[in-house]
């Protein structure tokens, strides 16, 4: 019947002969009909004891549907779970048997789902870790909210060496008793290795892997309090002599090569117990521990100099540098922080401002000089903002005919307390604050206005910082100041030191040929008191060469500097250069000056510097004043 109306697709006869067998043998049997329409039945063959057999049939369909769609459930879950960037296992309770895993516990533990379930910890685990493992799953059962461990190390079986956060969980039965414990571990190998790195970075610095600032500090406070126990350090700040010129002549690049190489070598000078710090640019910081006295430390930093001073080799590149030092000893040069820092700082300083290429122990004498340095700072900033500065003018007479044929301008600064200020006092703190570029083009329209108003054959002689020729819109400014005064540009002079070509600044060279190239004319200031100025004479053609008052004040007496300045005659003779000697004094310097040939004079014989007003009056009626009439 079943196979007519087609809810049977077998063999009748086979079907019929296994049931007979089946019965023989005493055997019930199951079986699972399909039926044409979708229906499933459970057909149940049970052998009777007097022969025959008796069939049951129920119709199975909906339990069907429940456990198919269970099994469609289970199968999702299981592609969810495998795909889960994080270990999951699930244990039985009562025998602590492995029931499921997932693709990235299998990776964990390097072994298959199926060698993993129906394990236990033991079996898989030394006997160590399987103890720790059985401890955390009794941690987990006697807490309702389950065991949270947070990152700790953990050796995996495929792995190695990891860390991970776990957290346990105990699922219930149906009964409320737990039956399941489900462990959910993360592995932050990769956040841990990366938050090490970002607190590496955080401490030390990227291109030498030396301690920075902010693990130096710690480590100052931390030797700080051992030398409130008595225990006596000492604190180093280096700087690398001239590193800017190494940066700005042979790039970047080098200079790092440089830095990490003189990273090395102060390194290898400490001990243990010391410690050293980059503390950022060319500067480096050391505390030498255990400090018995100053002798030991002079005897450490002469390690270092003598170390820093070897050549080096750096991207094919022979090199060779210095460093200044500044010291300062805990705790009698400070017992707080930030002082010793300031301290050691000061004498750095103090170091360069000997010279360089050595070293200052710190002194409190420094400490006030700083203060006095800052408040210098402070009032030149407030003066130049309530324009109280001046500018006097110191004339320049022609030896030849005893008349005034220029006038140098120089910068004055009453203070409203100290009164006038040595321009030697309050110029260098301009330059290194930059606020020289503002000074020096206030000077440069003020001067280029007042000598529009002189007689035609007097010139305005105005002093350029090498930092002002760093701007490279300089020649700009003076042109501009010129055409709104009115000058010729004939009529000005600019005086450079030999600074702006000791740099070797290409910069600096091409700004001073094309201010000559419009009619200024450029005088080389204070010649002979820098470094081989005869092979700058070369470099640039200048109009004037001026010559240096510590040759000129002993120039009458024998064997005094009058051979030298003959010499520098003749070479700006040579060269088409006109020479003003500076800092007159006497008729007997006037008169050997002019015997030597010298062009120009300048000094207190004559005038001193005066304010506009008065200095006006030295060019006389028609502007032809006689020296020998005024002095």
């Amino acid at each position: 019947h079943r196979k007519e109306t087609g809810s049977f697709e077998g063999n009748v006869e086979e079907f019929c002969s296994n049931i007979l067998q089946n019965i023989a043998q005493g055997k019930i049997t199951h079986t699972i009909m399909e039926a044409a329409d979708g229906r499933s039945f459970d057909v149940v063959n049970k052998p009777l004891a007097h022969g025959g057999w008796v069939a049951t049939i129920e119709d199975i369909t909906e339990r069907r549907h429940v456990e198919q769609e269970r099994d469609r459930n289970y199968s999702f879950l299981r592609q969810i779970i495998d795909h889960i960037p994080t270990q999951i296992t699930v244990k039985d309770v009562r025998d602590r048997r492995y029931v499921l895993v997932n693709r990235v516990a299998e990776t964990q533990f390097g072994l298959s789902r199926d060698e993993i379930v129906g394990k236990t910890a033991p079996d898989l685990y030394p006997k160590a870790a399987a103890d720790a493992i059985a401890a955390d799953d009794e941690k987990a059962l006697q807490s309702p909210e389950g065991l949270f461990l947070d990152i700790s190390p953990w050796q995996s079986q495929a792995l190695g060496q990891r860390f991970i956060t776990s957290r346990r969980i105990g699922i219930p039965d149906h009964a409320g008793q737990t039956r399941y414990i489900i462990n959910i571990v993360d592995d932050v190998t990769d956040r841990r290795r990366a938050d090490e790195k970002i607190a590496h970075l955080a401490h030390y610095d990227a291109l030498t892997d030396l301690p920075n600032r902010v693990l130096f500090r710690e480590r100052i406070e931390q030797e700080l309090q051992r030398a409130c126990r008595g225990q006596q350090f000492a604190l180093l700040y280096i700087d690398v002599d001239e590193f800017k010129g190494i940066n700005d002549s042979l790039g970047h690049h080098v200079g790092d090569e440089l830095l990490k190489a003189m990273a090395g070598r102060i390194r290898d000078c400490i001990r243990d117990t010391d410690h050293i710090a980059r503390l950022g640019g060319d500067e480096f910081a050391v505390i030498q521990t255990d400090v018995a006295n100053s002798r030991d430390v002079v005897d450490f930093v002469t390690r270092i100099h003598e170390a820093i001073r070897q050549p080096y080799e750096c991207l094919g590149h022979q090199l060779m540098t210095d460093a200044s030092i500044g010291i300062a000893l805990a705790p009698q040069d400070g017992t707080d922080l930030d002082q010793l820092i300031k301290n050691a700082d000061l004498a750095m300083y103090g170091a360069k401002a000997n010279g360089r290429r050595t070293y200052r122990f710190f002194e409190p004498a420094m400490d006030a000089h700083a203060k006095a340095r800052l408040s210098l700072e402070r009032d030149l900033r407030q003066a130049l903002f309530d324009g109280a500065f001046e500018i006097h003018y110191q004339p320049v007479v022609d030896l030849g005919s005893d008349q005034v044929t220029g006038c140098e301008a120089l910068l004055r600064w009453r203070h409203p307390e100290r009164g006038m200020i040595s321009p030697a006092e309050f110029i260098p703190v301009a330059e290194e604050t930059g606020l020289i570029v503002e000074l020096g083009e206030w000077v440069l329209r003020t001067a280029c206005a007042e000598a529009a108003g002189w007689p035609a054959h007097v010139r305005l002689a105005v002093n350029v910082s090498p930092v002002q020729l760093k701007c490279t819109t300089l020649a700009l400014k003076i042109a501009s100041a010129l055409a709104v005064s009115g000058l010729p540009a004939n009529r000005l002079e600019l005086e450079i030191t030999e600074a702006v070509l000791i740099r070797d600044d290409e910069t600096a060279l091409a700004i001073l040929h094309q201010l000559r190239a419009i009619g200024i004319r450029i005088a080389l200031d204070d010649f002979g008191t820098g470094y081989s100025s005869l092979s700058y004479l070369k470099r640039f053609p200048f109009d004037k060469i001026k010559i240096d008052r510590c040759f000129v004040e002993d120039i009458t007496e024998i064997g005094g500097s009058s051979v030298i300045v003959q010499a520098v005659v003749n070479i700006a003779a040579a060269r088409n250069m006109t020479t003003t000697a500076e800092g007159v004094e006497t008729s007997g310097q006037k008169e050997v000056l002019r015997g030597l040939g010298c062009t120009e004079m300048q000094g207190y014989l004559f005038s001193a510097a005066k304010p506009s007003s008065e200095v006006r009056r030295l060019f006389g009626a028609d502007g032809s004043e006689n020296v020998s009439a005024v002095a």
